[in-house]
């Protein structure tokens, strides 16, 4: 297994700008076999899908393609693939659709740990729906959210449990398979959201147990928009609103107008470049996907260790970040410092790394941080040591300097 970190810069355009991207978190840079998968379908006759003229033959085949992929990547069957323009979109389209089926009394439960895209829409929902929403906490001082916080919450009128597979903002991954088999036990369904985690671990969403999980191509390489996958099987129970004239065919009775096709290839370009991490890996997509992943997470470990070191060595640092099982993603605060003002001044010494809530409101709440939240450190692909020496320097830095007065 090899990780040639300069190959992989290498690829990557913007990073010719000079800037350390610690901003993965909310969407990774664009290698070069992306941006000219998305160019060459532009370049190329489009239209609507058929099997006619070249257009319909090419939407038809970029289609087919992105989903065998992302099947691929995620372990999952291609026809149970959504597209759409966003995770947060594709989850507000399916908690609508399932509140079709729930009743006054019935019950979903969300967690404080997620993305408020796997919160509000389900609370939502299930308020109009006369539906009672049950909360999972989580423990602010080790950051864990464990099977048993979520078991808490279950009863005989649980319809949907949502649950993140990794927080984007303080990186925790919980048990999933655990949590999904008590929560199949409880009679009930498993939505994951897989965003932050599907761009540091090699998914299997029958080994997680989950029946829908939700991702974003642009937090792996790939361009802006939203994917879910789910069993056919399950898909073919659902009934959305739509057009009339619109297929009931699954899986794009879910997918509303026409598909972003220069996307779609850029998405199957993305997973293609992902299986590429490891460039001994052989076989199928799927196992190079997991070699590349391994090398992947092997790398960003070791990134990690180096930022953990460092940062343990800086005063007044708080670092949120303690779960044991977490992606490469750290969220701090300062003691006598707005993070803000860090973010600023990293920013100016060509070091990205933004301060936030990042959408998980609840989770920075329950950290006791409010809706300002902290300075987050995330790893991406294309990170290499050197910066993180930058970073830690630049951080260094900032701590050194006096403190403004207003």
């Amino acid at each position: 297994m090899t990780y040639d970190i300069t190959a992989i810069r290498a690829q990557f355009p913007a990073l010719k700008a000079g800037s350390a991207h610690f901003d993965g978190p909310g969407g990774t840079q664009t290698p070069l076999p992306v941006i000219e998968a998305v160019s060459e379908a532009l370049a190329n006759p489009l239209a609507n899908r058929g099997h006619l003229t070249a257009g319909e033959r090419n939407a038809e085949a970029l289609v087919r393609s992105a989903r065998q992929a992302m099947a691929d990547l995620l372990g999952a069957d291609p026809a149970g693939i959504v597209f759409g323009r966003s995770a947060t979109a594709l989850i507000y389209d399916f908690s609508r659709t399932l509140a079709k089926t729930w009743s006054p009394g019935d019950e979903v439960v969300v967690s404080r740990l997620d993305h408020d895209s796997n919160i509000r829409p389900w609370v939502q929902a299930a308020e109009a729906a006369g539906a009672t929403v049950r909360w999972a906490d989580f423990d602010p001082a080790t950051g864990e959210l464990t099977p048993d916080d979520i078991s808490a919450q279950l009863g005989d009128r649980t319809r949907l449990v949502a649950v993140t597979a990794a927080s984007n903002l303080i990186g925790t991954r919980p048990d999933i398979p655990e949590i999904s088999r008590r929560v199949h036990a409880a009679g009930a369904l498993l939505h994951v959201d897989g965003v932050h985690y599907a761009a540091h671990a090699h998914v299997d969403i029958r080994r997680l147990g989950a029946d829908f999980f939700v991702c974003s191509p642009y937090k792996f390489l790939g361009p802006h928009l939203g994917v879910l996958a789910a069993g056919p099987e399950l898909l073919e129970t659902l009934a959305p609103d739509k057009l009339l004239p619109s297929t009931n065919a699954v899986p794009e009775r879910f997918e509303f107008g026409t598909l972003p096709y220069e996307f779609l290839a850029g998405t199957r370009a993305a997973v293609d470049f992902l299986a590429t991490l490891d460039p001994g890996a052989e076989g199928s997509r799927r196992k190079r996907l997991a070699s590349s992943f391994a090398a992947l997470e092997e790398h960003e470990a070791m990134l990690r260790g180096r930022i953990d070191e460092g940062l343990a060595a800086l005063e007044p640092l708080t670092i949120h970040s303690r779960a044991v099982d977490r992606t490469p993603t750290v969220l701090l605060t300062i003691d006598g410092h707005d993070t803000t003002d860090a973010y600023r001044y990293l920013a100016g010494r060509g070091v990205d790394a933004p301060s936030g809530s990042f959408y998980a409101v609840e989770a920075s709440r329950r950290l006791g941080l409010g809706d300002t939240g902290g300075l987050r450190i995330g790893l991406a692909p294309y990170t290499s040591n050197e910066d993180v020496d930058r970073l830690l320097e630049a951080l260094s830095d900032f701590l050194r300097a006096p403190v403004p007065r207003g």
